[in-house]
């Protein structure tokens, strides 16, 4: 505001002839809150700044996660949906067929681990007996009523008998992998038809349909934009002295330009570290009040939701700030909000 200053002043000159403004510094600003309230009809106060901004809300994306044909869009423009309200639905039929194929397998799968199972109790069944020969052939050994052949052979069985259980073990296993993957790829085709439907991920307003019913759309593409109005905010420019002055959390005002008569409520929610607008050479203090730090300015969620449907983004306005925040607001800051 400074940096107009002068032009105001010399405007002074012509409102007020017979003003002097050749004395001190607190003459001229005497001078200048007198012709900013000839202009605006507004006051300056002291450790208030101000400055024009315009209202935004955060901006989602829906966007489809693969490629497809879009079977329905379920939202217009301007309607205000729920988070997890579907907003658009893409064709599924290759999906459905690809998920019935892999519960098949899954019964196949299932099929094959019975199998393995009666397989294993069989093998154990004929283990225990191929044990039991082999027990009763060193008894007939030890007495001399057996041959060394027979006790060969009952070891020879016994050994086939482990090696066969072992083998059932293993196709036990590998058809219990393989019900697994089965269930694996089933949740996946499953995940991929819960995206199949777009849903919105937080409550706000459909700000865009960007496609229309049976178009195909490419994986990532966006299917509509939503306005998170939860998080809605003004963004302003401040000069150095007085961004620095401010903290996060601290209260702010906002006047919209199409209802001067309410003031809003908001908080300091960011300050930028890096200034926005930097001369070449920074040397001087006026140099250095050139600098401009952007500020967001938060409304509280609760006042949005109770006001959301006269929520509307790129409403331009004047954002106020208190590079005091001891100092009280004046009356015509104090919060005024419609009834």
């Amino acid at each position: 505001m400074r940096r107009y200053l002068g032009i105001l002043l010399a405007t002074a000159v012509t409102f007020a002839p017979n003003t002097t403004l050749a004395g001190d510094s607190d003459a001229m600003l005497v001078s200048f809150e007198d012709l900013w309230n000839k202009v605006t009809g507004q006051r300056l106060f002291p450790n208030i700044s101000m400055s024009n901004g315009r209202i935004e809300a955060q901006q989602v994306l829906i966007s489809a996660k693969f490629a497809g044909r879009l079977a329905q869009v379920l939202v217009n423009e301007g309607e205000i949906v729920d988070a997890g309200a579907p907003i658009a639905r893409i064709d599924t039929a290759d999906l459905d067929a690809q998920l019935a194929g892999a519960r098949a397998q899954i019964r196949r799968s299932e099929t094959s681990e019975i199998e393995a199972a009666a397989s294993i109790a069989q093998r154990e069944s004929e283990l225990t007996l191929a044990r039991q020969e082999l027990e009763r052939a060193l008894a007939m050994s030890k007495t001399g009523s057996g041959t060394m052949q027979q006790l060969d052979l009952r070891r020879s069985q016994l050994h086939v008998a482990e090696a066969a259980n072992r083998a059932a073990r293993a196709s036990q296993d590998e058809a219990q992998a393989a019900t697994e993957a089965a269930r694996a790829e089933a949740a996946r085709i499953q995940s991929l038809l819960d995206d199949a439907v777009l849903k919105a991920p937080c409550r706000g307003r459909v700000e865009y349909k960007l496609v229309q019913t049976g178009e195909v759309v490419a994986a990532g593409a966006p299917v509509a934009t939503l306005l998170d109005l939860s998080d809605v905010s003004m963004m302003i420019f401040l000069p150095a002295r007085a961004a620095g002055r401010l903290a996060i959390g601290d209260e702010a005002r906002i006047i919209l330009d199409p209802a001067p008569q309410y003031v809003v409520p908001a908080t300091v929610s960011f300050v930028a570290s890096e200034a926005q607008f930097t001369p070449k050479t920074v040397e001087t203090e006026d140099e250095r009040e050139k600098l401009m730090f952007r500020v967001k300015l938060k409304i509280a969620p609760d006042l949005l939701k109770e006001y959301e449907t006269r929520v509307k983004t790129g409403v331009r306005g004047i954002g106020y700030v208190r590079t005091d925040p001891t100092a009280s607001w004046p009356a015509n800051l104090q919060v005024k909000l419609p009834q």
